[in-house]
């Protein structure tokens, strides 16, 4: 059976996660996530819903290494927040047997942060590292002799009596996570063996969670109502399961015996969460592009200002669902709304879009 130190990360998602912490539709893990997503994290890769590419090349990677008694290739995840990253390298280490690692980018300031991390691993062990794309840059380049050649190397002594050591280093599995892998290096990049971009979820795989997580929680929900939180769970298994907790908690005040549909209506109505899974802020930035920038283009310091949000927070939390669904564009001139928002908002579109 696989051991698990769960180290959690001091930073684990985004410099801005304290401005999104009481956002219900947030991708950002909170403190009340970490708690209660650990009993709801699948343990295997054949309780793990959706993502069936990669789950099927993982499980093949792992059956080979298994095979062979060799380590396996170091992984890369990549994608937004709340869509699996973490679960999938804990099952990494369970399928494999070994212990795993935890920790994050922010949290090694030092190489020898790293190297103690190191040498406190088993062979086989594997080392996930949270938004690897946050290491620093001295920590990021002893990080390579140690993914190449299991060799860790520590410059002892400074200027002209300065030298190099070399640290052996049981041979182990390196697993990043990034929410931001435009901006990890090229050498570091390629020194991982598998490369895995996670997709958001659709509405079957995001119902079959919240039916499972309700399942967990105890929760009575029937078939629509479960349908109805997936629709508005911005395809991230994390918004669907912090929704079922808020719906269970509107269905015990109300003494509901079973979330159906009506009761979780009730509940989103009441969260403020529309039929598309937006909040208030989705609406008032695309409020804010249709009504006080004719639709676009506008820049985002421009946008940020206008709906009183750090820009950062709107490029990096709020703007990849309402780009992936094609509420909003990007241009060379800045950000558009699409058709698609005008008709969400109940808008009439007075011209053109450039």
């Amino acid at each position: 059976m696989a051991k698990s130190d769960h180290q959690e990360s001091d930073l684990n998602v985004l410099d801005n996660a304290g401005a999104t912490e009481g956002r219900v539709t947030s991708r950002v893990a909170v403190e009340d996530d970490h708690r209660i997503d650990l009993a709801l994290r699948p343990r295997a890769l054949k309780e793990f819903v959706g993502q069936e590419r990669i789950k099927k090349i993982l499980g093949m990677s792992i059956e080979a290494a298994h095979g062979r008694a060799e380590v396996l290739d170091h992984v890369l995840f990549a994608g937004p927040p709340g869509l699996g990253k973490t679960s999938l390298a804990h099952i990494i280490a369970r399928e494999l047997g070994v212990n795993d690692h935890v920790t994050s980018g922010p949290a090694l300031e030092r190489a020898a942060d790293l190297a103690a991390i190191l040498n406190n691993l088993e062979e086989h062990d594997v080392l996930f590292i949270d938004e690897i794309h946050r290491l620093q840059k001295v920590v990021e380049e002893s990080l390579y002799s140690a993914m190449e050649d299991f060799e860790f190397h520590i410059v002892v002594g400074e200027g002209m009596g300065a030298r190099t050591m070399k640290l052996k280093v049981k041979p182990f599995t390196l697993v990043g996570a990034t929410t931001r892998s435009g901006l990890l290096s090229s050498p570091l990049r390629d020194r991982f063996g598998q490369h895995f971009h996670l997709d958001f979820y659709n509405h079957a795989e995001l119902s079959e969670i919240v039916r499972r997580s309700a399942a967990l929680l105890k929760v009575a929900i029937d078939q629509p109502g479960a349908e109805e939180l997936a629709t508005r769970s911005r395809g991230t298994p994390r918004i669907a399961n912090r929704l079922l907790r808020r719906v269970r908690d509107f269905a015990q005040v109300n003494k509901a015996p079973i979330v159906t549909r009506e009761i979780a209506l009730a509940a989103l109505e009441l969260l403020e969460i529309d039929t598309a899974g937006f909040d208030k802020m989705d609406r008032s930035i695309l409020g804010a592009i249709i009504d006080k920038f004719d639709g676009g283009p506008v820049g985002v310091e421009s946008l940020a200002a206008a709906v009183g949000e750090e820009s950062n927070t709107i490029e990096e939390v709020y703007e990849p669902y309402l780009l992936q669904e094609g509420y909003l564009a990007r241009t060379s001139r800045g950000r558009v709304a699409t058709q698609r928002a005008y008709t969400h908002l109940g808008r009439t579109r007075r011209g053109t879009l450039f």
